[in-house]
C-alpha cells in the first residue's frame, strides 16, 4: 500500500477543515491561496513524494514557478491536447483507486467526490503538459557542436565528469511452452460459468474479478480498467469492448497475447470506454516446461558450435515478435536505446548476464515476460558490455553532449524565471516570507 503517510482519514480531514483560507502570494494576476499549499502537501504525502525543505516555502514558490510559465503559454496560445489529457488522468486516477483499495475510499480519503477529484487531476495535468511545452519552445534552439562538448569535456575537473554506470546489449530468444488444449478448455469452461453466474444474476462480476482476475492490478478494483481509447487496449480485446452494449451482460470469452478474458462494459463516453475484465491463463505442465527448456538448450547448443547464427535461432524458435523484428536485440523501453543498466533488466535476466562475458551465450532459463506476464523459456546473448567508468569522449559523446545541453538548458530557464520575477508583480504575505527561496527574486525592496 502506498499509503506511507499513516494520516488517517479523519487526521487529514481535520487538517483540511481546520484551513481558515487566505491569499498569502499574488503573483501577477494570480492569487495563491493557502488551502491551495496544504493540499499539495497532503497529497506529497499520500504519494510518499519527499519535498526538499521546508513545505510552507517549497509549494508556494512552485506554483509561482508555474504560474509564470502558464502565463507566457498564454501570451504565447500553447494549449494541451485534451485526449492526451484525459489519458494521463484516467491512468493516475485508476492507480490512485489501485493503491487505496476503491473509489469509495479515495473520496474519503480527499474528502471530495470522484467528479471534483477528476476535474482537479484534470487541471494539474493539463497545467502540467502546457508548462512542458512551454519550457521545450523556450530551450528548443538550445543545441551544442562537437567543439562545444569538447570544450565542456575539457573544463570539468576529474571530480566533476560524470560517472557512467555498467551497461549491457543483449540478444533475446524467448520461446512459450506448448500450453496443452486440456488447459486451454479449463480455462475456457470457468470463464464461461463465471459469465453465467453474472448474466443470471447470482454474483457479481466484480466480486468474480477480484476472487479469480489473474490481472492483480485490476482484479483490487474488481477488474475495472477505467476510460481508455481503443488504441490503447490490444486490438483483439477492443474490438469486443467496443462492440458491447450492455452492461448487464458479459462478452464471449476473447483470447489475446495475456491470456483468455471475459468483459463487462460499465460505460461508453465518446470515443473512450470503461469495463471490467476477469483474465485467467493456462497453466503449463511440468513435463510442457522442462520439454521447452530441452529444446532450447539444443538450440543454445548450436549456435555455440555455429551450426546456426544466433541471429537465426530468434527468428525460427523467438516467440516474441517484437525483439523477433530486431534480430532478438532487446530495447530499453524508458531510454528508447538498446543499452541497459543492470536495475533496468528483469530480475531474471540480470542475474544470468551479470557475469557472462561478451558473446556469451546462456544456458536456458524461466523468466517473467514484462509484456504479457506469462513464462517463457530464455537464452541470452551479450552484444555489448561496458563496465562502470567515468565518461570520456570517445565511449561517451552522447551521454557528454546531452549533460552539457541540459546544464545550458538549466541555465536558461532559471535566467528566464529571474527576469519575469522582475517583470511582474509579486506580493508575499510577510508571514510566509522568511523562506531561503530557490529564486531569491520574489521578494523585492
Amino acid at each position: 500500500m502506498l499509503l506511507a503517510c499513516c494520516l488517517s482519514f479523519a487526521n487529514i480531514h481535520a487538517q483540511l477543515n481546520n484551513i481558515i483560507d487566505e491569499v498569502i502570494w499574488i503573483v501577477g494576476d494570480e492569487s495563491i491561496l493557502k488551502s491551495e499549499v496544504e493540499e499539495q502537501r497532503i497529497r506529497a504525502q499520500y504519494e510518499g513524494v519527499s519535498i526538499d525543505g521546508d513545505p510552507y516555502c517549497v509549494i508556494p514558490e512552485q506554483i509561482a514557478i508555474q504560474k509564470l510559465y502558464l502565463h507566457q503559454a498564454e501570451l504565447d496560445s500553447i494549449e494541451a491536447n485534451e485526449s492526451a489529457v484525459m489519458n494521463q488522468v484516467e491512468m493516475r486516477m485508476n492507480y490512485f483507486i489501485s493503491q487505496i483499495g476503491s473509489k469509495e475510499k479515495l473520496e474519503e480519503y480527499f474528502g471530495k467526490s470522484l467528479v471534483a477529484l477528476r476535474e482537479d487531476m484534470r487541471t494539474m495535468v493539463r497545467d502540467q503538459m502546457i508548462i512542458q511545452q512551454m519550457q521545450h519552445k523556450l530551450v528548443e534552439n538550445i543545441k551544442s557542436t562537437p567543439a562545444d562538448v569538447r570544450r565542456f569535456y575539457a573544463s570539468l575537473s576529474s571530480d566533476s565528469i560524470p560517472t557512467v554506470p555498467a551497461q549491457v546489449e543483449l540478444q533475446i530468444i524467448s520461446y512459450h511452452p506448448r500450453i496443452r488444449q486440456d488447459e486451454i478448455d479449463i480455462v475456457k469452461d470457468r470463464l464461461r460459468e463465471f459469465s453465467e453466474r453474472v448474466n443470471n444474476g447470482t454474483t457479481e462480476f466484480s466480486t468474480l474479478a477480484r476472487l479469480y482476475s489473474e490481472d492483480t492490478e485490476t482484479a483490487k478494483r474488481g477488474g475495472e480498467l477505467g476510460f481508455l481509447g481503443k488504441g490503447q487496449l490490444v486490438p483483439e480485446f477492443a474490438n469486443v469492448a467496443f462492440n458491447l452494449t450492455d452492461p448487464k451482460r458479459v462478452s464471449r470469452v476473447v483470447e489475446t497475447e495475456f491470456g483468455y478474458h471475459i468483459i463487462q462494459l460499465i460505460e461508453k463516453r465518446g470515443d473512450r470506454i470503461n469495463c471490467r475484465h476477469i483474465l485467467m491463463r493456462p497453466k503449463i505442465s511440468l513435463e510442457d516446461k522442462q520439454l521447452a527448456i530441452q529444446k532450447m538448450d539444443s538450440v543454445a547448443d548450436a549456435i555455440r558450435n555455429e551450426k546456426m547464427t544466433f541471429e537465426q535461432g530468434v527468428m525460427h524458435f523467438s516467440s516474441d515478435k517484437n525483439s523477433a523484428m530486431n534480430a532478438g536485440l532487446m530495447l530499453n523501453q524508458r531510454t528508447g536505446t538498446s543499452k541497459f543498466e543492470y536495475q533496468e533488466l528483469p530480475q531474471e535476466v540480470a542475474k544470468v548476464v551479470y557475469d557472462m562475458k561478451v558473446a556469451e551465450i546462456s544456458e536456458p532459463f524461466v523468466m517473467i515476460d514484462p509484456t504479457s506476464n506469462k513464462e517463457v523459456i530464455a537464452v541470452v546473448k551479450v552484444k555489448s558490455k561496458v563496465e562502470t567508468h567515468k565518461a570520456n569522449l570517445i565511449d561517451d559523446y552522447q551521454l557528454l553532449r546531452n549533460y552539457y545541453e541540459g546544464m545550458k538548458k538549466e541555465e536558461f530557464l532559471t535566467k528566464w524565471i529571474e527576469k519575469k520575477q522582475k517583470e511582474t508583480y509579486i506580493s508575499i504575505d510577510p508571514a510566509w516570507q522568511n523562506c531561503d527561496f530557490k529564486y531569491p527574486g520574489w521578494i523585492k525592496h
